[in-house]
């Protein structure tokens, strides 16, 4: 999470080791959206994902260089292979969700 209420959010290492290579990332909304709504698609050479918005949130910027460059979600997830930009995060639920510790331990 970025100062103040915002926040970078993707998809984990799990999620990407799970799908293979990543071909394609479409993110259809923009604006307020409300937690678990349907944002987009990660498409790889396997199958296509819906990607769901974790909390409450504005997207305020999606990633443009996953046009060119969708496999920079394979080689750094939670770097250069972030997906949207929020703003106005609702930071009563994001101190609910897991950090990279729990999921690990959670997805083994």
């Amino acid at each position: 999470m970025d100062g103040g209420q915002q926040a970078t959010a993707g998809i984990t290492r799990h999620a990407q080791d799970t799908l293979g290579e990543i071909v394609a990332v479409e993110v259809t909304a923009r604006g307020p959206q409300d937690e678990n709504t349907v944002i987009g698609i990660v498409e790889s050479v396997k199958t296509a994902s819906d990607l769901y918005m974790p909390l409450d949130a504005e997207i305020a910027q999606v990633n443009p260089a996953l046009q060119e460059q969708p496999g920079l979600v394979n080689d750094d997830p939670l770097g250069a292979g972030w997906i949207v930009k929020l703003d106005k995060v609702d930071l009563g639920r994001f101190d609910k969700l897991m950090d990279e510790v729990a999921y690990h331990a959670m997805t083994g």
